[in-house]
């Protein structure tokens, strides 16, 4: 039945549709005004500077003559790029400010796979070193640096990372340094990324980081459920971030806001806030929703609603660690449904890795006010496991509404918790003993 659901879903993804910013479209509403959408004026085509869609044609030249083009002339208003129909493979490249990369029907820019001449760049100061390996990390196969105003959309063309040469050396432990996004944003605000493909990127999907005003909608992110970190969209120490109308299916989590890596996040201190996360459906061996692991800028704000996963992991997923600090707070989960998945709900101060010897086993992270109602799910092994951290409770937790329905036989999914305070109404199965605080339960209902 979810399947039948699935699908009709698909097929309304391109309605419009609330939170931070309200925009009203008929009975919907949409946080992507923040960002209006650029009518560029100067259009350009890649086969203008040689571009040739053949697949086996590099067109590394031909994509930074352009933009190179876009970037010293400066035309009013930016420029358009537009990629016509046919297989477009390149080196990784740059984009630049005031620019729409338009992918045609049919356009694919494919990603070689000769990782010899890749790109290296320092690692963000929020991490430290990459986050695979110590060091520097490799480009992303597209990357904006500095940027504002710049816009990747187009009539559903895709872009291909073709990672399974990066998840390869990754299984074989070749890897010298920290494989590339797909598509990532470095201290840039004013970034639209919609009706686009992306298809098996080496490493994250679309990494917005130290960003503003950011709107991704309508796009299609796919990859192989064993593909390794291959996450769908990663808002990390950024703000005013709008996530709608979207399929997500990969080897890792589809949705994860982050905000740096233990002393090297604590000291940079740059939160992530004001996330939107709306009518998305997907599929992932881990968590539909997640928030961490790596949290020590401190995660604030996150509105996810409207949200189907299915043959999934974890439904809802907070995850941070001793050593990672930071404050996670006010973060509301609503109307998901979930089939087929693991565990429901999973809250833990356990998880995740650490750059280095040097992290601060004092440095506890807080979490407070999580807000989980209205969820749905069916042929759920698990219900919930929420363990928080010994001296460092996680409290104002409110479960509301929330039923979650255990797979065939006579014991229902059960719940398991330690570490935490807050309340639960209308819960099923019936959850444990630390969400049962008469003094939060009055919050909670409202």
């Amino acid at each position: 039945m979810f399947r039948a659901l699935a699908s009709v879903l698909l097929c309304c993804f391109f309605l419009e549709a609330s939170f931070w910013v309200h925009f009203s479209y008929g009975d919907l509403t949409t946080c992507s005004g923040i960002v209006p959408m650029t009518e560029r004026g100067d259009k350009i085509s890649i086969t203008d500077f040689g571009g040739v869609g053949d697949g086996q044609t590099l067109n590394t030249i031909a994509f930074r003559k352009a933009i190179y083009r876009i970037q010293h002339l400066r035309r009013r208003g930016g420029t358009l790029l537009f990629v016509p129909s046919g297989v477009y493979l390149t080196d990784s490249f740059n984009l630049t400010s005031h620019m729409t990369l338009y992918l045609a029907r049919g356009a694919v820019i494919k990603a070689t796979q000769d990782t010899s001449n890749w790109p290296l760049i320092a690692p963000l100061p929020s991490y430290g070193r990459g986050r695979e390996r110590p060091g520097g990390r490799y480009m992303s196969f597209i990357h904006g640096d500095g940027l504002e105003d710049v816009v990747i959309t187009g009539e559903n063309g895709t872009i291909d990372g073709q990672g399974d040469i990066w998840w390869n050396m990754w299984r074989q432990r070749t890897l010298q340094f920290t494989r590339p996004s797909l598509v990532e944003f470095v201290n840039s605000r004013g970034i639209v990324i919609s009706n686009v493909i992306f298809r098996n990127s080496p490493f994250w999907n679309i990494h917005p980081v130290y960003c503003s005003d950011v709107v991704i909608r309508y796009v299609t992110i796919l990859a192989p459920p064993d593909s390794p970190n291959t996450d769908g969209i990663d808002p990390d120490s950024s703000s005013n971030v709008c996530i709608e109308d979207s399929f997500i299916s990969t080897g890792d989590d589809l949705v994860a806001v982050k905000s740096g890596w233990d002393e090297y996040g604590i000291a940079y201190g740059r939160p992530s806030s004001y996330i939107t996360v709306r009518r998305v459906t997907g599929s992932t061996p881990f968590a539909g929703v997640a928030v961490g692991s790596e949290t020590s800028g401190g995660v604030e704000n996150v509105l996810a609603e409207n949200i189907n996963l299915y043959d999934s992991g974890v439904g809802v997923h907070i995850k941070t660690n001793i050593g990672r600090g930071g404050v996670i707070k006010n973060i509301t989960v609503s109307e998901l449904f979930m089939e087929n998945v693991r565990t429901g709900i999973k809250v833990a101060g356990d998880t995740g890795d650490h750059p280095d010897n040097n992290f601060n086993s004092n440095a506890l992270p807080y979490v407070k006010d999580l807000t989980l109602k209205n969820i749905w799910g069916v042929n759920v092994q698990r219900a919930g496991w929420m363990h928080g951290i010994e001296n460092a409770t996680f409290t104002g937790i409110c479960l509301s509404n929330v039923t979650l329905q255990g797979t065939t036989g006579p014991r229902p999914p059960s719940w398991n918790c330690n570490a935490i305070r807050g309340a639960a109404i209308e819960v099923s199965p019936r959850p444990c003993a630390e969400l049962t605080s008469v003094e939060q339960s009055g919050s909670c209902a409202s």
